[in-house]
């Protein structure tokens, strides 16, 4: 195998790294842990104080592994130097491409917008153009959509959009039969039909936008870089419109960037992989990462759902290096709209981040993936942690108010014992947690264009708001992954729902409901704190006020007409906004153009409108199944034309759908119908006569 052109070198580079990196990370929080029991009355001698210790060292700790990332990117972006970067290998200036290997662009889907689907992949596609190099590439949208609407509804936005952009041969759709293994077994699907066609394959998801030269440049590092096997880029929030996704939005791209720098900087070739937006090697890829189920009956068992984390780690097991390209601009993705969706999003990565604890000890692991799978895991049992700690202080507060000073021990002395106090030992700890939460964003900040955030007032207002919003929010998101863990812990498995991606509202009736247990927490928590140790009051505060003020908070941060009202005032903007690249442009534009052309699609349109049957049946890849299947779909037929649309069942509308002779039968026999049964029976349906020329036909 060659050595890459950026990786000569950096082992030994990387391993003086992470012991520097140890070091600071666990000598910090040793310290503190140890100024965090002498400030205790018993100094960590009884087995609470014990437990406070500990906890407070592994949160600590981990603090201080964000912290030391943050300064190490803030460090990397100041200077301008970095020569481990593997986008140092292709240079922005690079020019026109130099390459002639073929690369399939995928975008795995499942009940999500057709219109969004297909109006980005056209951005990317004359994005690709402009570039001079859409000859190299294939488009593939990859469904595993099981509502029959939808599924129609997907194949006529293919449709639209291969007439839209001349890319019939050029962009293709399937849809996936058995839907095993979620999106990493539609991925290995398609490496298993399709993947020796291709050097490369570049994962999108069904939000994600990418600039052409972004791709260009993705395969020339790939290509100056025979051993990298994934190079990751840091896809941007953008597009969406409500207040709380406007705040993660301009967090993302205020402080994203140096936090970034810093992954780089400690894991170099031994890097993350998230899922999307991302380049892969294809052949290794196929040969090393196709992933098992967890073997086992257990809470933590069956299908790996975080499978990025595992791919990129056996990928590198296998001597292909990871690599994070921090700095390349281009790659796009969409923030949830609200809190509730984020959590449901959480909830999934939760299930899948504790999955991990099976896989990180697996033979022949490098010793900085098993690093990230524990950051990983950290990252949802912190909160659960946190709590713990909170629960431990209020205990240790309760326990000591009324225990009288032991002036005068066992041992002999001629002075009494006297209590003592530390108050600048307490202002320093206090002031180290500070430091390490919110220096790094401050520094990230620094290094920002402030033009591109509305002039340095409203960029430092909006940093201000964005930190204050996200301390309301952090006891509510400890609540809620703190369910998450035990949840899955005790077996409640999570599910694979589709996300919402659009910009809506909730209400004030969802909220009260989704917060009743945490804002019962805070209420229970007030009143203990109250009663047993009133000064401890003072101390819970900013995480009493987040837990009972939980409901309204989410309720006003849902709101779009809040999210554009501060677009106007000038808060919370994000280059893109101000600066929209041509890609974004183009999105905005063909998503309402695709969702016109499919507003009547859907199962019923396949069965009337002669274009969506035609364009159904040309997608369908086989005959329908066994002849066995046959006199059960005959019988589907005689009742749906009996009984309408409305008397099948999802599943029994995807077996008809999947065989083209029973489509064909059907599309003859309902126009075939009375006048008089269609206004019986399928009250919604265009008539026959105006289905030639609906607005869905393509």
């Amino acid at each position: 195998m060659h050595r890459s052109i950026v990786s000569r070198n950096w082992a030994s580079t990387a391993s003086m790294r992470r012991r520097l990196l140890a070091a600071l990370v666990m000598i910090p929080a040793g310290t503190a842990a140890g100024i965090m029991g002498h400030l205790l009355p018993q100094h960590g001698g009884s087995g609470l104080e014990i437990a406070l210790v500990a906890v407070f060292f592994v949160l600590f700790a981990w603090v201080s592994f964000g912290f030391w990332t943050g300064i190490a990117g803030f460090l990397v972006l100041w200077s301008g130097r970095d020569r481990l970067a593997v986008s140092g290998t292709v240079p922005a200036s690079a020019g026109a491409p130099d390459f002639d290997t073929r690369t399939a662009v995928l975008m795995p889907v499942c009940k999500e917008d057709p219109a969004r689907v297909c109006a980005g992949l056209e951005a990317v596609f004359r994005s690709l153009k402009r570039s001079a190099s859409l000859a190299q590439f294939d488009f593939f949208i990859l469904s595993d959509t099981a509502d029959p609407d939808t599924w129609v509804k997907e194949e006529l936005a293919w449709a639209a959009l291969c007439e839209s952009v001349q890319g019939f041969g050029k962009i293709y759709y399937r849809r996936r039969r058995n839907r095993i293994k979620r999106k990493s077994g539609n991925v290995a699907d398609f490496c298993r039909r399709w993947g020796n066609n291709y050097r490369y394959m570049v994962v999108l998801d069904a939000d994600s936008v990418m600039a052409g030269e972004t791709l260009v440049r993705l395969v020339q590092m790939m290509e100056r870089n025979p051993d990298a096997g994934i190079i990751q880029t840091v896809p941007m929030s953008v597009n969406r419109h409500t207040l709380f996704a406007r705040v993660q939005q301009f967090a993302h791209w205020a402080y994203a960037s140096a936090f970034a720098a810093g992954l780089s900087f400690w894991q170099l070739g031994d890097g993350h992989y998230w899922g999307h937006n991302v380049i892969i090697r294809t052949a290794p890829f196929m040969r090393h990462c196709m992933l098992p189920r967890l073997p086992g009956d257990g809470p933590l068992s069956g299908d790996i759902m975080s499978h990025d984390f595992v791919e990129a780690s056996l990928m590198r097991r296998a001597g292909w290096k990871v690599w994070l390209a921090y700095d390349l601009p281009g790659s796009f993705e969409e923030a949830p709209p609200t809190l509730p969706d984020e959590l449901k999003r959480d909830r999934r990565w939760c299930h899948g981040n504790l999955q991990h604890l099976r896989v990180m000890f697996a033979d022949g692991l490098q010793p900085f993936h098993r690093l990230l799978f524990l950051n990983g895991v950290l990252s949802y049992v912190s909160a659960p942690l946190w709590a713990l700690f909170l629960v431990l202080g209020m205990a240790e507060v309760i326990v000591n108010r009324d225990q009288v000073p032991a002036y005068f021990t066992a041992q002999p002395s001629l002075f009494p014992h006297w209590p003592t106090y530390h108050p600048g030992w307490t202002a320093a700890l206090l002031a180290a947690t500070a430091v390490l939460l919110f220096l790094p964003k401050i520094l990230s900040v620094l290094l920002l264009q402030a033009r591109l955030y509305g002039g340095r007032a409203r960029l430092w207002t909006s940093v201000v708001l964005e930190n204050l919003i996200s301390l309301l929010l952090a006891p509510t998101r400890m609540v809620f992954h703190s369910q998450f863990v035990c949840m899955t812990l005790l077996g409640r498995r999570a599910g694979w729902a589709g996300q919402t991606r659009n910009d809506h509202g909730i209400g004030w009736r969802q909220a009260l409901r989704l917060h009743a247990f945490g804002i019962a927490i805070g209420a229970g928590a007030t009143a203990v704190a109250a009663s047993g140790a009133p000064g401890y009051i003072w101390w819970l505060s900013p995480v009493l006020v987040g837990l009972l003020a939980a409901a309204p908070l989410t309720v006003i941060l849902s709101r779009e007409s809040l999210g554009r009202a501060a677009r106007r005032w000038g808060l919370f903007l994000t280059p893109c906004e101000l600066e929209p690249p041509e890609e974004l442009r183009d999105l905005d534009r063909r998503t309402a153009a695709y969702s016109a052309r499919i507003t009547h699609g859907g199962f019923v349109d396949a069965l009337f409108n002669p274009v969506t049957n035609a364009v159904h049946i040309a997608l369908q890849h086989s005959a329908g199944g066994a002849a066995r299947l046959r006199p059960g779909r005959a019988q589907l037929r005689q009742r749906l034309l009996a009984s309408g649309p409305d008397a099948l069942t999802a599943a029994e509308k995807n077996s008809l759908l999947t065989d083209p002779a029973a489509m064909v039968t059907l599309h003859g026999d309902v126009w075939a119908l009375p006048e008089a049964e269609l206004e019986k029976m399928w009250p919604q349906t265009p008539r026959p006569v105006e289905a030639a020329t609906a607005p869905c036909a393509v």
